[in-house]
């Protein structure tokens, strides 16, 4: 199933490198929202590291939404997702290689657009850099995994665009607030409690294992 799922990202990754549609829009996106942002709030408040991280995550879960919309959407062109459900590949490995795909490349979106922030904002990440890559990777896996579960159940809609962020932000909301909190910590150098961290893990490991559980009947008609 491992190789399995490399093959699909491997697809995506070549596809979106190609076309660079995802990518494009989402860093777009994500930088000028960083800049309006730092006209709408002022950077050199003395409270301003206290709320510069919810800012960044917020930026990040829209840039998220961005990419794994076009998850499923961009297989329905010439029926290549009815191919890909025909295909020996199980269902659990074209919903691994799709989360994979997207988690690659929303990481490089948000380490493209980091220093970006960290300039804007007059902040320093390098109080704790390995527990911000940390929370930075395990935050993005629970978008990219519950943005691709929920891209599947709504490729076929026609509002897919507004119905997947009404249904995955929600969901997101426990991830983010972590992600928020752990952030802050690192920014302001006052450590967050783990129990954040613990939170960011659990949440990964619970919804992934569903997601992959689920698989087959996401992806059936």
């Amino acid at each position: 199933m491992i190789a399995a799922a490399w093959q699909i990202a491997r697809k995506d990754l070549r596809q979106e490198l190609r076309s660079k549609e995802s990518l494009n829009a989402a860093l777009s996106l994500t930088v000028v929202l960083l800049i309006l942002f730092s006209f709408a709030f002022d950077p050199a408040a003395e409270d301003s590291k206290q709320w510069s991280g919810g800012l960044l995550w917020l930026v990040y879960s829209f840039a998220g939404a961005l990419i794994v919309n076009r998850s499923f959407a961009r297989e329905l062109m010439n029926d290549c997702l009815e191919a890909l459900r025909a295909s020996p590949v199980p269902s659990s490995a074209l919903f691994l290689g799709k989360a994979v795909a997207c988690f690659l490349i929303l990481m490089g979106v948000e380490l493209t657009a980091l220093p970006a922030f960290c300039i804007f904002y007059d902040v320093s990440l390098l109080g704790a850099p390995l527990m911000f890559i940390a929370t930075l990777a395990l935050t993005t896996w629970a978008v990219t995994v519950l943005g691709t579960m929920f891209s599947a159940l709504t490729v076929n809609l026609h509002m897919r665009e507004l119905m997947l962020p009404v249904l995955v932000y929600p969901m997101l909301i426990p991830p983010l607030v972590a992600a928020i909190e752990l952030t802050r910590g690192v920014i302001t150098g006052e450590p967050a409690s783990e129990i954040w961290f613990r939170l960011l893990i659990g949440f990964d490991i619970i919804f992934t294992a569903l997601a992959v559980a689920l698989a087959e009947v996401v992806l059936t008609d």
